[in-house]
């Protein structure tokens, strides 16, 4: 039976949920890119979210909706790592056993803090292996909870608490640029938006490798890609979810796309501008931004930072890249 869509009022539900559990997150702005943009710009800082990402909402939301038997048997989950992380850490905090799902290429710092808060890490080749069916069978064999990390409506109304959080704090935006692997934070921030700010103009923005939702958005039916290689671990997704699409169908105004270059300049731009650690994923929702500069002068515009967990390593790395 598949599940109702959500609406506005479990957003509002899942806040209620996570008040005094998540962070609310800052929200910044920059003198330097609103000069550039010609356009006031406020930045939701999710990368200050607990375990560094926006993913919290989502989890601690879905995970605090179980009954008393399914939290005694636990949960199941797959990630590249920051579901995964929001389901470990919400998992500890309601004292119910975790198993996840991690590719062997996931980010050392999020397999890390995926195991120190508790949970069971399951490695799998996100090239070869199907995550999702390994998740759903462990569930079936061991009557687990399978928490999906984009694709289910408690989950989604979650993250869709960020973008609400913004709307409450700085009042109406003419546009708002979501960052998109699955869907999950782009149609809960599409739910929040229409409510809040119902003229706002609703981006959502994924690698250019990785398009899928944007070719599913101009076909007006999922389309699936191969798994997309790009630095942004984070929106590696192949395909939209089937709940997530129908908001995001209903509610969007188009998707964009950005380069890993423009990705890479972003960060760089967070880290000497702004002093803030942002992962590649993190900076999609900037780089469009940017790449719409015409477009925004003059306009009130919305940028929600995804998170921040990134492998140190890693980040110097791409920062010293040349672009």
């Amino acid at each position: 039976m598949p599940q109702a869509l959500p609406t506005f009022d479990d957003v509002l539900a899942a806040a209620a949920r996570l008040q005094g559990v998540a962070h609310k997150t800052p929200v910044l702005q920059s003198s330097t890119l609103n000069d550039q943009l010609q356009a006031q710009v406020f930045i939701k800082c999710e990368n200050f979210q607990r375990m560094g990402a926006f993913k919290f909402r989502g989890g601690y939301n879905a995970l605090a909706k179980l009954n008393a038997v399914q939290r005694t048997a636990g949960v199941v989950a797959y990630s590249s790592g920051n579901h995964a992380q929001a389901v470990a850490l919400s998992a500890r905090i309601l004292n119910m056993p975790a198993s996840i799902f991690m590719p062997h290429d996931a980010s050392p710092a999020k397999l890390a803090a995926t195991k120190g808060y508790g949970a069971t890490v399951i490695g799998y080749d996100r090239y070869s292996e199907d995550a999702s069916t390994k998740a759903m069978q462990l569930a079936q064999e061991k009557g687990l909870t399978f928490i999906p990390p984009f694709d289910h409506a408690d989950v989604l109304a979650g993250q869709g608490t960020a973008a609400l959080e913004l709307f409450d704090e700085v009042g109406q935006l003419d546009a708002l640029f979501v960052c998109l692997g699955g869907g999950g934070l782009l149609s809960g921030s599409a739910l929040a938006a229409r409510a809040r700010s119902p003229l706002c103009k609703i981006y959502g923005v994924e690698p250019e490798a990785g398009n899928d939702t944007q070719q599913s958005f101009r076909k007006g039916e999922r389309v699936k890609i191969p798994t997309p290689v790009t630095i942004a671990d984070g929106a590696q997704t192949p395909m939209v979810g089937a709940i997530t699409f129908e908001i995001i169908k209903a509610l969007v105004d188009d998707i964009h796309t950005v380069s890993d270059a423009q990705l890479i300049a972003s960060m760089r731009f967070y880290a000497e501008r702004m002093k803030m650690v942002v992962e590649p994923t993190g900076c999609l929702s900037l780089a469009a931004a940017i790449q719409a500069a015409t477009a925004l002068k003059g306009q009130r515009v919305g940028v929600i930072i995804s998170g921040g967990n990134v492998d140190l390593a890693r980040f110097a790395q791409l920062l010293a890249t040349p672009t």
